[in-house]
């Protein structure tokens, strides 16, 4: 049986943090230049200091994905629309065999009657471009905002 549900991100680190490399060799670019390095005690102080969210994907007790916000609220003001709370997706991830099994709808509903209950406004959600989520973003009523670019300065 799979569930989402909301967690403590502390809490799982043990359990998240065997899935990141997976995540990252899959997904991120630049790899040669940029290593995985995550600023985990700087997310247990967000979590801790009510600005951040964690929800995650089990299967029989096993973490097989999970979705990172920041919150923009009272305590993390959106430098735009201090007034208006707000949530920007840091990462998500599904673990490949379990895409496709309506997993990842399951977890993006979690996240947003978390954010519903909190109060959160607007809610911003990202697709890299070599493996696109928007058909589940578009299934889920989600708006085409801004496309976003990057450029390895580097060599």
């Amino acid at each position: 049986m799979v569930i989402a549900q909301m967690e403590s991100f502390e809490a799982c680190l043990d359990e998240l943090a065997p899935l990141l490399p997976g995540h990252y060799d899959e997904l991120a670019l630049y790899r040669d230049h940029i290593p995985l390095d995550p600023n985990f005690p700087a997310y247990v102080a967000r979590e801790q200091a009510g600005g951040l969210i964690f929800c995650t994907i089990r299967k029989q007790g096993e973490l097989v994905g999970y979705y990172i916000g920041f919150l923009e609220n009272a305590v993390f003001p959106n430098l735009h629309y201090k007034s208006t709370p707000m949530c920007k997706t840091d990462i998500f991830y599904i673990c490949p065999e379990h895409r496709l099994s309506g997993a990842g709808s399951m977890l993006f509903w979690t996240v947003e009657a978390e954010l519903k209950r909190r109060g959160i406004v607007v809610w911003f959600v990202g697709s890299k471009v070599h493996l696109p989520a928007d058909r589940l973003f578009d299934a889920l009523g989600f708006d085409r905002v801004e496309t976003y670019y990057s450029k390895l300065l580097v060599t």
